[in-house]
């Protein structure tokens, strides 16, 4: 009933910038929170950023004061802006988003979309 659609993600040049996009699909789904987390090769996941409906937000220490995330309520989507990339940006960006589903507390991940920031 519900998917994540993950877009954004490929080949940056360091100092770069990307736009990472999530989008939940499937009725009935009134979204709390929605978030991105990363695997870097050889590193356990980590968070990036999430946001909750009220639009509260939080980041990873990385990528604070370079980072924005946004959510737009009406449409379960969620934009994750990420400038000045570094290599160690590198890694595989997961989506999630919790909520409820008719009624029904539920939580889901995307698929992955790669990120590589090199020269």
């Amino acid at each position: 009933q519900v998917q994540l659609v993950e877009s954004g993600g490929g080949l940056v040049l360091p100092g770069g910038s990307l736009r990472l996009s999530c989008a939940a699909t499937g009725s009935g789904f009134n979204i709390n929170f929605m978030g991105w987390y990363r695997t870097p090769p050889g590193k356990t996941r980590e968070l990036v950023a999430w946001i909750t409906r009220d639009g509260s937000s939080k980041y990873g220490d990385s990528v604070e004061g370079r980072s924005g995330i946004s959510m737009d309520i009406a449409n379960n989507t969620m934009d994750l802006q990420m400038n000045s990339l570094k290599p160690e940006d590198t890694g595989v960006y997961y989506c999630t988003v919790a909520g409820l589903l008719f009624g029904r507390a539920r939580n889901f991940w995307g698929q992955g979309t790669q990120v590589t920031v090199s020269s």
